[in-house]
């Protein structure tokens, strides 16, 4: 659906995008990650046409962005972190209005109400928006991106300034969305990534630092290193620790001696990357060896992010909370 290739971005000497390169496929979302100032804007824009980039290419769903421009445009929905509303007016004229920019070819008032109902804001159409709640505005602007019905949709920032319990319903939404588009999610929140997204990009000033499932960034790979799981085993204790070496991507097994009667606890150093819970409950199962306690100290998500953007994000949380940042980068 999307193929960034080497997109850089340069404003004189300041640098806010280098050498960014991914792509994206079809019904999926993808979280956007970063701290403030990382490029996730930038990239954003570009990808939309609202810039250009110094240096790149951008296409969606097969078309360049310099080369056709218009045709990109029709497969994209995007709502900035500020939408681009109109105050004095009605949200059905608002919508209508869209409707109209976009030269949709949809039957209006079906299209249109369907949105209505989509983003919960049927029981608003006839008021002015400037009345609107924050909450009800953002879901205005998230409504006008899903006009034409366009198989991308750019988020940026979707429920900055909304109470939790809104925040929740913007989420469910954008899941549902997931399914039948493509969602790129910018933001420098975690948890509002991590509750959406099938995959993660994480930027940090103006690069591509990781990319991957959460899963894959939490359990491994470059940015988590090796990974250790505990696990408590019933039976032999020599062939137990034997055997748990032996399994594929297992670098290291370290024994705890005996916890309670035939049972031993061990500590199993494997690969970045590697998920050895399948593995590990295929030999236990097939030699009868009760399992009796799993656990595993991979890192958090939070623990990955600020391993590659250092203490921006606690920073820039502490901030917004009116708290003192941490001078350590968030390590206890």
């Amino acid at each position: 659906m999307i193929e960034v290739k080497n997109l850089s971005k340069h404003y004189g000497e300041n640098v806010a995008l280098k050498d960014v390169s991914f792509s994206v496929g079809e019904n999926t979302v993808v979280g956007f990650l970063g701290p403030n100032g990382a490029g996730k804007s930038t990239t954003m824009n570009i990808i939309t046409g609202y810039i250009s980039a110094s240096e790149g290419s951008v296409s969606v769903g097969g078309y360049d962005i310099l080369d056709d421009p218009n045709e990109v445009k029709k497969q994209i929905g995007y709502m900035p972190e500020v939408p681009p509303l109109y105050p004095d007016m009605t949200v059905k004229e608002y919508l209508n209005y869209i409707y109209e920019l976009k030269k949709v070819t949809l039957p209006r008032e079906k299209h249109l109400r369907e949105i209505c109902a989509l983003t919960r804001i049927t029981e608003v159409r006839g008021r002015l928006i400037g009345n609107l709640s924050k909450g009800y505005r953002q879901r205005v602007g998230l409504a006008q991106a899903l006009v034409g019905n366009p198989p991308l949709l750019v988020l940026d920032e979707p429920t900055v300034g909304l109470d939790p319990k809104q925040i929740i319903e913007v989420r469910n939404l954008i899941k549902s969305l997931g399914k039948n588009h493509t969602v790129i999610l910018s933001s420098h929140i975690l948890p509002e990534v991590q509750a959406v997204a099938d995959r993660i990009i994480i930027v940090n000033r103006g690069s591509l630092v990781a990319d991957g499932t959460p899963f894959e960034l939490e359990h491994g790979g470059k940015q988590a290193g090796d990974q250790k799981l505990t696990v408590r085993l019933e039976g032999p204790a020599d062939e137990m620790q034997k055997t748990l070496k032996a399994i594929h991507g297992v670098l290291e097994v370290h024994s705890y001696g005996e916890k309670e009667p035939g049972v031993f606890e061990y500590d199993i150093t494997c690969r970045g990357g590697t998920d050895l819970r399948r593995p590990l409950f295929g030999v236990a199962s097939k030699r009868g060896w009760p399992i009796l306690a799993l656990e595993s100290s991979a890192l958090s998500l939070e623990d990955v992010f600020l391993k590659l953007t250092g203490s921006a994000y606690l920073s820039d949380n502490a901030q917004a909370a009116g708290k003192p940042a941490r001078k350590d980068g968030g390590k206890k």
